[in-house]
């Protein structure tokens, strides 16, 4: 009797290799003209300078982040939780209407893998040419234009890396340390693991980032409904498939079994299976079907941004349109708009000064000469204005309370400075125990900036 044969069961498949075809189009134009937005501003803002410094610079040394005029201290975190949560809203209402576009045309991720396969196609060529030179054994050809490949893709990425740690160091700074090689050690940490991120991101997991490492494509059909904006293929005008020109077959369906749209995809999938979740919504699938379509002399849109609805009760554009101010999209605006206007008229109405007052434990109220009475406190004061300042000291709340030390003080921009300050008052000025007193700092050049603030003023019982 024969033994059974031993069957072998994988519990992971390896990967395919992909060569997407370039795609050429309306949605390849917007995605390029993403790719130039964002890197210009990428690559551009830490060049840029504002008085005497730069203009974008999380300097988290001194605990500052430079907004060109604007500077934001520890004590301003609420405004990047509330930066967060508009981008977390602004995430939902966007993916709500129209899917995962930003996925498609702004995430870094399908940035850089643009660009890399941009490098990736001007040295090795179109899809059936680097198809081949990769099944090809290794010479003289394929060394040289691998090796220009990756010499390239590492001269984008570490030039990505120094420019991510030049918004925390300042970047012509960096540049004269690399240039003196005299960088320091975090420095060169940072640089080479954002550049060999980048590198192996970009480079090579490509769509094994959207497909496996990257949560929103887990959690986004929870924002999806029948009314959101997909790329989905017309199934009732394509189906069935023949090629085209095809002597002697009946056939129906205007999709002729091309395979493109499947050659052009970033992540390898047949949108004319349906909606799957590994797809970015890129629309390169759409530009290069509705390019087909023109050479055969049929209507574009067979694979087109559609919804589950249009699809099925066969809806013109203006329909689609309509449904497309729906209650969720609504729900959604109006917070993100809520969210908005609130954070623009804190940091509107936000007066660059804080002050926080700390009573010397160590020296308790005392009596000193004619029977007053001193407490000593020390002012912690912060300018977050650009500009320096002079500012005056003044404190009420209990009769004859004075203050002992100079009252006008000079503080410069973007500054702290803790200031000792002796207060005073005269015998039977207040009960024994605690007493409130408040602290008032004003600007002397614009009285709006002004800030109050209590502190306990000790008597000797």
């Amino acid at each position: 009797m024969n033994a059974p044969k031993e069957a072998v069961i994988r519990m992971y498949a390896a990967r395919e290799e992909i060569y997407p075809r370039e795609a050429k189009g309306r949605y390849a134009t917007l995605r390029w003209a993403c790719v130039w937005l964002t890197q210009l501003l990428f690559y551009g803002l830490p060049w840029i300078g504002y008085n005497d410094r730069q203009a974008v610079l999380f300097d988290l040394g001194a605990r500052k982040f430079h907004l060109f005029g604007l500077v934001l201290w520890p004590q301003d975190f609420i405004y990047l939780a509330a930066l967060l949560i508009v981008c977390a809203y602004g995430l939902f209402l966007v993916t709500t209407v129209a899917g995962r576009v930003w996925c498609g045309f702004a995430c870094p991720q399908t940035v850089y893998t643009e660009l890399f396969l941009w490098i990736e196609r001007r040295v090795e060529g179109a899809r059936s040419a680097r198809v081949r030179l990769d099944r090809q054994k290794w010479n003289l050809e394929k060394i040289a234009k691998k090796t220009a490949k990756h010499a390239a893709w590492l001269l984008v990425a570490l030039w990505t890396g120094l420019t991510f740690v030049g918004y925390f160091t300042p970047v012509r700074f960096l540049m004269g340390e690399i240039l003196a090689w005299n960088l320091g050690s975090w420095e060169v940490f940072w640089v080479l693991f954002y550049g060999f991120a980048t590198y192996g991101n970009a480079g090579w997991l490509r769509e094994q980032v959207c497909k496996y490492m990257c949560p929103y494509a887990r959690f986004q059909s929870a924002m999806f409904d029948k009314d959101t904006l997909i790329v989905t293929y017309d199934g009732g005008r394509g189906e069935p498939r023949a090629a085209h020109g095809q002597a002697g077959r009946a056939r129906s369906g205007d999709c002729i079994d091309c395979s493109l749209c499947v050659q052009v995809c970033p992540t390898g999938i047949d949108i004319r299976r349906g909606l799957q979740y590994e797809c970015i919504g890129c629309a390169a699938c759409l530009d290069a079907c509705n390019g087909v379509m023109e050479k055969i002399g049929k209507p574009a849109g067979l694979i087109r941004y559609a919804t589950e609805n249009a699809l099925a009760q066969g809806w013109s554009t203006a329909q689609v349109r309509r449904r497309l101010l729906r209650p969720r999209v609504l729900a959604y605006t109006a917070v993100l708009a809520l969210l908005l206007a609130a954070m623009t008229a804190s940091l509107a109405l936000r007066v660059p000064l804080k002050v926080d007052v700390i009573r010397d434990r160590g020296s308790m109220g005392r009596e000193v000469g004619e029977g007053w009475i001193e407490n000593v406190y020390r002012l912690q004061l912060m300018n977050t204005s650009e500009a320096p300042r002079r500012l005056r000291l003044q404190v009420e709340g209990l009769p004859g309370v004075v203050i002992v030390d100079e009252t006008v003080v000079a503080l410069d921009g973007a500054s702290t400075r803790a200031l000792p300050v002796r207060v005073r008052i005269p015998p039977g000025a207040g009960k024994p125990g605690s007493n409130q007193i408040d602290f008032t700092i004003t600007a002397l050049d614009d009285a709006a900036v002004a800030v109050s603030e209590e502190a306990a003023f000790i008597v000797p019982r």
